[in-house]
């Protein structure tokens, strides 16, 4: 079995040149990569919200106005040293928008780029200095975004004529660039709502060359479909893996293309593996909500113990699929039934208490809006919430596309990840509304505060082994917060903490030379006191967690020779029917 390991190992093998080519082109090419939400919950926000938040600022200002004022010479003297060609303003390092040599070296747009980058800068800070001076985080991160989205569409380097790349390819093509992007222009408003496409789709096809490993469906039913994967092993472990995804993203961000694949790496290192594909909903599922989910979730785990000969089965969830599934473990310690004997939880917050662009906009009012719209359609619509997200990261979800795509005429790249996120989902109105009660009252912390299939819901009383995995740059779930969700569990919790962000913490292969993970045995009550004395290992969480992982799998016994068994048999290949469902 040693060699066969050696073997599987190979596949995933890459030398360390050609890992960091491809990591700078998917920084370089699609910065979008580093900043989608993914699957992720979200209330939303609107005109008016905006319009409220820059109303309340301005207000602050006047009442403030001698603080204010305080940075007007500051301010003018930065002015005028720019004007005479002795500022010092530079952008960060990690803004690309001013990469053009004519930033630096053209006095014009040197210039232009300095004023912007001291108005931005004095902006900011007096919206920094008024949330100073407030209690509660929420009503100041609302103006920070407001403000920030109005700066960010300031920008210089989103108009044609103060953009000196866009200029001199206009110039070189001969004025082809202009009309490539009043043509990309068009197509986005007619196909894409308006907003700029991240991602070429062409060159992906699910089942071909995305969400390809060998499995088939053994069972659906009107909410989801349950995957089996064909085992790649001789032998494999005898307690099965059940993944659970997000209902608010399609299943297979934990199986891309080959190689890049949790799925295929955990069945080649023995798993048995199953995951569930959430159906693509539609207005008549609107009262479909988290009890009818959670329901669904236990069927299939019958489904799975029936197949395998397992009494009991490890379970993974991953983000929104964290939620449901720390919902359900809880449900199962109130009815004693022991379904699972270990859980894994990737990025989810089930704390809500803690600052985060998630619970930004989780208020009472937003709700009840976010409600309101998501009841009038019967889902909460996948389009929209799209354009909704790409607008919490303008700078690499909107204004780069809209440079790349219209003032330069080019197309955007093809990325897996960016193919798998623009592949949205519905929510039913009623699972909405069970999650922001989740978002807004913390509800998972409190005891008992939910009531779900007729059991209250204690994260104490979940005592089996867990393994909860954060991102140290996870922009919307804080690894704090997922930190603290380690500590509402009653038993034994392994928690890891990735060096990368939200949907790069999931697509985490051995190859992916810049790789590295937290660990410590020792618990802290605060998750910087953890960090402070932890171990720095290199490579992916993948491989640990599989040790985890088979530590909590049983014996070994051979692979089965078929998928399904008599009463649920393989109903048709993998990757199914449900994922291929459009929003409605």
């Amino acid at each position: 079995m040693e060699a066969e390991g050696a073997k599987d190992q190979s596949v995933y093998a890459q030398s360390p040149e050609t890992a960091q080519e491809a990591e700078s082109t998917a920084e370089d090419v699609a910065p979008a990569v580093n900043s989608i939400l993914g699957p992720n919950l979200f209330i939303g926000f609107d005109l008016g919200d905006l319009a409220t938040s820059i109303t309340d600022f301005l207000g602050g200002l006047f009442h403030a106005r001698s603080k204010a004022l305080e940075r007007l010479p500051k301010f003018s003297k930065e002015l005028l040293n720019i004007l005479i060609g002795r500022s010092e303003i530079e952008p960060e390092p990690s803004d690309k928008r001013f990469n053009d040599p004519a930033w630096k070296e053209n006095p014009f747009f040197r210039a232009l780029m300095q004023g912007y980058l001291a108005w931005r800068s004095t902006m900011l800070e007096l919206v920094n200095e008024q949330a100073a001076n407030g209690s509660d985080w929420k009503t100041p991160a609302q103006k920070r975004f407001a403000i920030s989205l109005l700066t960010e569409a300031l920008s210089p380097t989103n108009v044609l004529f103060t953009n000196p790349a866009a200029l001199k390819r206009a110039f070189d093509t001969g004025g082809w660039s202009l009309l490539k992007g009043l043509q990309n222009f068009v197509d986005d408003l007619l196909h894409n709502g308006g907003m700029p496409s991240q991602v070429d789709k062409r060159p992906f096809k699910v089942g071909e060359n995305i969400g390809v490993t060998p499995g088939a469906v053994v069972y659906r039913n009107e909410l989801c479909e349950l995957l089996q994967y064909r085992p790649s092993t001789r032998e494999v472990y005898q307690r099965p893996l059940l993944l659970v995804p997000p209902q608010i993203n399609k299943y297979y961000i934990m199986d891309l293309a080959p190689k890049r694949s949790l799925t295929e790496y955990a069945v080649s290192r023995g798993i048995q593996f199953f995951t569930i594909s959430w159906r693509n909903p539609g207005p008549e599922f609107r009262e479909h909500g988290l009890a009818e989910y959670i329901a669904a979730i236990k069927e299939t785990i019958r489904v799975v113990t029936s197949i395998t000969g397992s009494p009991d089965i490890n379970l993974l969830g991953v983000c929104a699929g964290g939620i449901t599934s720390s919902v359900m473990l809880a449900h199962l310690a109130a009815t004693h039934e022991r379904l699972v004997n270990a859980a894994t939880l990737l990025v989810t917050m089930l704390d809500s208490s803690e600052p985060s662009m998630t619970g930004m906009f989780a208020t009472e009012e937003m709700a009840r809006a976010a409600c309101l719209r998501s009841r009038q359609r019967g889902v909460l619509d996948a389009a929209s919430m799209a354009r909704l997200f790409a607008w919490l990261r303008p700078n690499d979800l909107v204004w780069h596309y809209w440079v790349n795509n219209y003032l330069m005429g080019k197309e955007p790249a093809p990325f897996d990840i960016l193919f798998w996120n623009a592949d949205s989902t519905n929510l039913p109105a009623k699972l909405h509304a069970d999650f922001l009660d989740i978002l807004v009252h913390n509800a998972l912390v409190q005891v008992n505060h939910l009531q779900v299939l007729g059991t209250p819901i204690n994260l104490r009383t979940v005592d089996c082994d867990m393994y909860i995995l954060a991102g140290l740059t996870d922009h919307i779930c804080s690894w704090q917060a997922c930190y603290r969700a380690s500590q509402l569990f009653g038993g034994r919790v392994e928690f890891v903490l990735n060096s990368s962000g939200h949907v790069q913490s999931l697509v985490s292969p051995p190859d992916n030379f810049k790789a590295r993970y937290f660990t410590n045995s020792q618990r802290a009550e605060k998750a910087e006191a953890w960090l402070s004395s932890a171990t720095q290992h290199k490579g992916s969480w993948w491989e640990h967690w599989i040790d985890w992982l088979g530590r909590h799998s049983g014996e070994r016994r051979p692979a089965p020779e078929y998928l399904g068994n008599a009463e649920y048999p393989a109903l048709q290949p993998a990757p199914g029917t449900y994922v291929f469902e459009s929003p409605q």
